[in-house]
């Protein structure tokens, strides 16, 4: 089922049981899904282009509680937070930190990464791989400690 289907039926659910959260976390998704439909360089929403949408709006959501938890709105922060674990409901299972850590042995190995020098690629292509199942950040962080050497 595709999100665009999902999202239409998780609306309508909402309406019927007054769950005013989810409908307007379901709303600002499909709103989102609209806005890349009908833009000026229109695309076909692939299940990557899904995700995208999805990450960004987490993304907004997380930034905004950060940002209502440090002006001691505590209020807006829960909001915002509840709004961020309903479109994280959306995204594909994250994968845990071995996981990720495992994901990235296999790349160093395919690709013949052993050096700081490649990082950029290495990281590149562990964001593709893990396609919306895990932050760039947290990559970043993984992929340098693997590439750091011991002090």
């Amino acid at each position: 089922m595709s999100l665009e289907t999902r999202i239409m039926e998780d609306i309508k659910s909402a309406m019927l049981s007054k769950d005013t959260l989810r409908l307007e976390v379901c709303r600002s998704i499909k709103s989102a899904i609209l806005l890349l439909k009908t833009g000026r360089d229109s695309e076909d929403l692939t299940e990557e282009k899904e995700i995208e949408i999805l990450q960004k709006l987490l993304k907004q959501r997380q930034d905004s509680a950060k940002i209502y938890l440090e002006q001691k709105r505590l209020d807006l922060a829960k909001h915002e937070e509840g709004q961020a674990r309903i479109i994280s409901s959306y995204l594909p299972t994250p994968y845990s930190h071995k996981e990720l850590e495992e994901l990235i042995d296999l790349l160093m190995v395919e690709l013949n990464i052993n050096s700081m020098k490649d990082m950029g690629r290495l990281i590149a292509s562990a964001i593709s791989r893990a396609k919306g199942r895990s932050d760039g950040k947290t990559i970043s962080t993984i992929v340098k400690k693997k590439l750091t050497p011991p002090s």
